[in-house]
């Protein structure tokens, strides 16, 4: 089964580490349709921006649990409401490391 692979900015890469972030939003277009629409997971890996491959300290592993649409106002996405993908991150691993 396939993996799903997220690169992520430090800050929200450290909110899931550390448990209050529960949720990873990708805007709901095309791109993101094709890769989670009808589709299954083995598990998710977070990465710490892309990290060399023997850097492990940099990646989390999560089972995968799915995901919901939502409509959201953050400000990464600008102040207006936008349409995302909110892919359930809440149950972290007890292994921040698998290749």
């Amino acid at each position: 089964m396939p993996v799903l692979t997220l690169p992520l900015k430090g800050e929200y890469f450290e909110a899931i580490r550390d448990g209050s972030k529960h949720e990873e939003y990708r805007l709901a277009k095309p791109y993101w349709s094709k890769r989670l629409e009808g589709r299954s997971y083995a598990q998710i890996v977070l990465t710490l921006g892309y990290p060399a491959a023997d850097d492990h300290e940099s990646r989390l592993v999560l089972p995968w649990r799915g995901y919901t649409r939502k409509t959201i106002t953050h400000p990464h996405f600008g102040p207006d409401p936008v349409d995302v993908y909110a892919i359930d991150v809440s149950a972290r691993s007890q292994s921040a490391q698998q290749s």
